[in-house]
């Protein structure tokens, strides 16, 4: 079976047509309409934005297969034909698919068809959730609240991939903690403004946030240890309006990355004395605020489960193809589905970088300069063979987990690119 030119159209078109977390209307509507084609139980508007396709062929457990839907405020900058030139209407920011949500939908519903396509080889439950503001960290906790489980039932196992610049047809995962809690804080510094020209008479919160900024950055150096594993980053840092006023108030956007409770309660203290003291230090007339953004916890692959979903993928990609990953210092809310169902939860990520151009890079030892991260506005990954090796990765580890209809029922072979 190979990729048709309708899904690398299909890829194309949510590629060049991106939405914000919860506003995924246009996506979760082709989602809709494509998986009812497939003969699957539709259901929209499952914790804002959602979609649940399910389909029951006999009896069997419940497989639950996620993709998550939304983008990313970026400015698309891969001159592809297909780039995003989106801007959101509310904020008037560039919208572009930086992290490969657009290749989860598509290879969630050729996953989706190839099932439905061989139902004579399975029994069970198939129940595809296509997620909404997963970028928020919000999307999934939205789902459960709204009653995905009572509505569709528990599921046996969750299952989710994440598009990866690693070679295409690699497949990579671990047991265990494979991706960071995350806590996203807003800080907020309150000075006193005044007149560029007699700083005297204000308090600045600019050279109050710089030296906040350059303090936080010695948790990881100076407070943790060797051995342990975090990140602090202040992604955004905002204040004043003109370079002669100084301003009222800065605010900092901190994302911090853990793999323990105890290191997370130790950095978030460390966060408030820091904020609080260089406050102090600077005799602001106000004490800053830190208000919580997101809170994600961390991924973890159950170690048993994985077990057999990795065999999957094994006898499905290749033995050489199914690596070990180390933690990676991102954040996910798919734990959050698991966790609330009481399912274990097996994922992986799977390649959609060139080979070539990986391994010239890996030679260079310019991987990171040469090949774009997920959330660079220069994220691309090949439309094809990326979609067919996902479909295949997805198509197998859900085989895995369904009942066989007779003895013997082999896994699907993997898919040839066009």
């Amino acid at each position: 079976m190979s990729v048709t030119s309708d899904l690398a159209e299909l890829y194309r078109d949510l590629h060049a047509h991106p939405e914000l977390s919860f506003a995924e209307h246009r996506t979760a509507a082709i989602v809709a309409r494509r998986a009812k084609a497939l003969g699957y139980e539709v259901t929209e508007g499952i914790g804002g934005t959602g979609v649940v396709a399910r389909l029951t062929n006999g009896p069997g457990p419940l497989v639950l297969l996620r993709a998550d839907m939304d983008a990313l405020p970026v400015r698309e900058q891969t001159g592809l034909p297909y780039a995003s030139t989106a801007i959101d209407s509310g904020s008037g920011q560039p919208i572009m698919h930086a992290c490969g949500h657009d290749m989860h939908v598509t290879c969630l519903l050729g996953t989706l068809d190839a099932l439905a396509a061989n139902r004579d080889e399975w029994s069970g439950t198939v129940l595809g959730v296509f997620q909404p503001a997963e970028e928020t960290g919000r999307g999934a906790r939205a789902m459960v609240d709204d009653g995905l489980f009572e509505r569709f039932g528990k599921p046996e196992i969750v299952l989710g991939q994440h598009v990866l610049p690693i070679p295409v047809g690699t497949v990579a995962t671990r047991a265990g903690a494979i991706l960071s809690a995350n806590d996203s804080l807003l800080i907020t510094l309150h000075g006193r403004g005044g007149h560029g020209s007699r700083p005297e008479a204000a308090i600045d919160p600019i050279v109050m946030a710089a030296a906040t900024v350059m303090r936080l950055q010695t948790i990881i150096s100076r407070e943790i240890g060797a051995t342990d594993q975090a990140v602090i980053t202040v992604g955004t840092l905002h204040a004043g309006t003109k370079e002669n006023i100084i301003a009222e108030e800065a605010q900092l956007g901190l994302s911090i990355r853990t793999y323990s409770p105890e290191l997370r309660a130790k950095i978030l203290d460390a966060v408030r004395r820091i904020v609080h003291a260089e406050a102090a230090a600077a005799g602001a007339d106000r004490e800053p605020t830190i208000e919580p953004v997101t809170r994600l916890p961390v991924t973890v692959n159950d170690a048993v489960a994985l077990d057999k979903t990795r065999a999957a993928l094994r006898a499905a990609l290749g033995t050489d193809q199914v690596q070990e990953i180390p933690a990676f210092p991102a954040s996910e809310d798919v734990g959050i589905l698991a966790e609330a169902s009481g399912a274990p939860l097996s994922f992986w990520f799977f390649g959609g970088a060139d080979p070539a151009k990986f391994a010239a890079a890996q030679q260079n030892g310019t991987t990171d300069r040469d090949i774009p991260m997920n959330h660079s506005p220069y994220f691309a990954p090949l439309a094809d063979p990326t979609i067919s090796h996902g479909i295949t990765a997805f198509t197998a580890a859900a085989r895995a987990w369904l009942n066989p209809a007779r003895p013997g029922n082999p896994l699907p072979e993997s898919f040839p690119a066009e």
